[in-house]
């Protein structure tokens, strides 16, 4: 099993989620965080005082898959996600050791659907 986790711009999220629907991906969940990479944040402008940005907007979306659907996903959010610009965020693709359904206890693969 593996675990997607995706960072993307805000706009980008429901392209995002689209994707995952067409593959079949029953559930995800969806944080709001602020961070950085080479964009440096930006410079901003309120009531004539200028002031910089250091933590921009973004979607953070995680997914646990089986290993046989984790590079299809990854790629559809890659797809789903990219813009072309600076900023565009990362997909890490992580081991997953175990997951467990609290309602039924079912365990592994079998959690995850």
């Amino acid at each position: 099993m593996k675990k997607i986790v995706a960072i993307l711009k805000p706009f980008k999220l429901e392209d995002a989620t689209h994707a995952l629907q067409e593959l079949g991906v029953t559930g995800l969940t969806v944080s709001e965080v602020k961070g950085f990479g080479r964009q440096k944040g930006h410079t901003e402008l309120y009531r004539g005082a200028e002031y910089v940005v250091d933590f921009l907007p973004k979607i953070r979306i995680e997914v646990a898959v089986t290993d046989g659907q984790a590079e299809k996903v990854a790629k559809a959010l890659e797809e789903a996600a990219q813009t072309g610009r600076i900023g565009d965020g990362k997909i890490f693709v992580e081991p997953l050791e175990e997951v467990i359904r609290i309602r039924t206890g079912e365990r592994g693969d079998a959690a995850l659907s």
